[in-house]
């Protein structure tokens, strides 16, 4: 076994984790053993998506995320930017010398909100309960870790077996969110895995436990005084979490003080608008966070590379990141963060050109008797104002199309067959975890099909071969190079439509201290900020 437990590049000392917030300027925040009284205080946070569900483990995307970091644990947490691959439940793992068999010792005094003691036994649970669900983050862990193969060696030390080497399996750890196993299999019925009772309730041990749950309205939670990381001397009390899909609503919300913050993604009218405000903050940070137009590769007229070659020729990117978006996000022509190793630096991508579109659909064999529809996401005008261009583009090649507006669940339902995923839809892909595989990999690898990371359909064997190949390996150099040729391959082929690459705004209210932003969670891990 190689024990890395010491190792400066995929932990970091306890001193390093109650250092001061992130290096980029963000307020900073000083953990001490003693926390002192303080008035209750409450932080509210409009989210433009619903809550619809609180089970960590049937969903994984950004829109949700606050729920999973702030009323569950993992073994390892990335913290601030850039992302720091940091132990949370864990003070240490070791791995053997083939790859396989990853040993992690856990602290041994984190609690679950019922107040029965975090154990490895609860960690085996979670995981058989991940792969046996089969939804969510199940597709970073069903191909490299089988049922019943992950062991619970005492109390405190897990064991888990992959049945191939992954390169990338450290990096989605902290995806593996700890679940109490006597809670959810007293409340599993028949062979539900209790998804049915976890939807509207909570069996973590993290920062704050389920105060009240309202779909309709959105989620509240209060600071779990017991928990295992030491609070900072100022923290909130309670996080309210509300679903406020206008944007508008969102913007003069936080200017009033009804919200403490807001996504950090914002458009440019909406972020002059608060720049001006004296009661808001900015806090601008580079993210890693791309913007697409999912295309679906398996449905007529998009199975036809030439069809999709005219697409992405169709849709106008200055128009839309400088006109529109006032330069707040740069153009991103390939699947991996320019920002990030594994991006192809020789890609020039697809450039608005509608003579070159038009010439592109003549090849086409298919012919194109319908609208395409284009889905957007309600209260988001960005999805709208780039669903509006797209069509425009479509209108001046010949092609017709209709928008509809949805959800984020609808949507993202919609997605897990290939029968019920839209033409052309809008998505934001956002930092899972750091590594090109949370992008190029997981969206492209046909094996992934009917998770809506996989929304455009994609298949090449060659691509699939490329992916594998980075996956398993250990050497940075082969797994930089198999990640470049396959975001290549992609572009050629115009797999999705891609736009662009953003940065975090916050934004807060001026009042809020000590934000700490990682963009793995966009900044949304509560427990580090206080109200002043």
């Amino acid at each position: 076994m190689v024990d890395n437990s010491n190792a400066r590049d995929r932990a970091v000392t306890r001193r390093d984790l109650l250092k001061a917030g992130t290096a980029a300027g963000l307020a900073s925040t000083a953990l001490g053993s003693t926390v002192q009284a303080q008035t209750p205080s409450t932080f509210v946070f409009a989210n433009p998506s619903e809550y619809d569900t609180l089970d960590p483990h049937t969903v994984f995307d950004y829109s949700r995320v606050a729920t999973r970091l702030n009323f569950y644990d993992g073994l390892y947490r990335w913290l601030d930017n850039p992302p720091k691959l940091t132990p949370w439940l864990a003070d240490s793992y070791t791995v053997s010398d083939n790859g396989l068999v990853y040993r992690f010792k856990m602290k041994g005094n984190a609690k679950f909100h019922d107040g029965s003691l975090v154990t490895a036994e609860d960690v085996v649970y979670t995981m058989e309960r991940m792969l046996g669900i089969n939804k969510g983050s199940a597709i970073l862990f069903s191909s490299i870790i089988k049922p019943g193969t992950t062991k619970a060696i005492d109390a405190t030390t897990v064991e888990f077996n992959l049945s191939r080497p992954s390169a990338t399996f450290m990096s989605t750890v902290p995806e593996i969110h700890i679940v109490n196993a006597k809670v959810l299999k007293a409340n599993t019925k028949g062979d539900d895995w209790g998804q049915a009772w976890l939807s509207s309730n909570v069996a973590g041990s993290g920062s704050y436990k389920l105060e009240r749950f309202d779909p309709a309205i959105g989620v509240t939670g209060t600071r779990s005084p017991d928990h295992f990381m030491p609070w900072p001397a100022k923290y909130v009390e309670r996080i309210d979490l509300r679903t406020v899909r206008e944007q508008s609503t969102q913007v003069l919300g936080l200017i009033k003080g009804d919200y403490h913050g807001l996504d950090g993604f914002m458009p440019a009218d909406a972020l002059d608008r608060l720049r001006k405000a004296d009661s808001v903050q900015i806090l601008e940070q580079p993210s890693m966070r791309l913007f697409i137009l999912h295309l679906n590769n398996q449905r007529a007229p998009l199975n036809d590379v030439h069809v999709r070659r005219a697409i992405s020729m169709a849709f106008d990117y200055k128009a839309f990141i400088t006109d529109i978006l006032k330069d707040t996000a740069v153009r991103n022509p390939a699947p991996v963060p320019s920002n990030l190793w594994g991006y192809p630096k020789d890609v020039k991508g697809w450039d608005y050109d509608i003579d070159k579109a038009k010439a592109e659909l003549a090849k086409a064999a298919v012919k194109i008797d319908r609208p395409l529809e284009i889905h957007t996401l309600v209260g988001l005008s960005q999805t709208e104002q780039a669903g509006q261009l797209m069509q425009a583009g479509l209108r001046k090649i010949g092609i017709e199309s209709k928008i509809v507006a949805e959800t984020w669940p609808i949507l993202s339902g919609k997605t897990r067959s290939n029968e019920t995923t839209p033409d052309i839809w809008t998505n934001w892909i956002s930092t899972l975890y750091a590594d090109p595989h949370n992008w190029v990999g997981e969206m492209y690898d046909s094996k992934n099909w009917g998770n809506w990371k996989t929304g455009s359909w994609y298949k090449n064997p060659k691509v699939d071969a490329l992916i594998d190949k980075a996956f398993a390996s250990t050497d940075q150099a082969v797994r930089d190079a198999s990640y470049q040729e396959a975001a290549r391959i992609v572009v050629d082929e115009a797999g999705s439509v891609f736009i662009y690459n953003t940065k975090w705004y916050g934004p807060f209210a001026k009042r809020v201290q000590s934000v700490r932003f990682c963009p793995v969670g966009n900044g949304q891990d509560f427990r580090w900020l206080n109200l002043g």
